[in-house]
């Protein structure tokens, strides 16, 4: 079956949003994140991540709440774009 443009950008969000909790978790491992699984991940996830550690600091010194805003607004991000191409495969 094919799957439609709006179909396969929401599947590419889902992807990518399991991989940050994926990488969260793997915080909560000693020494995960140095194995092969958590500098895969980290070369992944950590560049969209580092976007929002700019601007929200942890909380308290030690709870990093940024993946969670990132998942919202990755969310938010793949709720607009499928609306484009619905939009612009709709006119087709």
């Amino acid at each position: 079956m094919f799957m439609s443009p709006a179909g396969f950008i929401g599947t590419l969000i889902s992807i990518y949003s399991f991989l940050i909790i994926g990488y969260v978790l793997l915080s909560w491992l000693p020494n995960a994140r140095e194995s092969f699984i958590g500098v895969f991940l980290g070369k992944i996830v950590e560049p969209y991540l580092g976007i929002f550690r700019r601007f929200i600091p942890p909380i308290g010194g030690m709870l990093d709440i940024s993946p969670i805003v990132a998942i919202f607004a990755l969310r938010f991000i793949g709720l607009g774009l499928t609306a484009v191409v619905d939009f612009i495969f709709g006119l087709f």
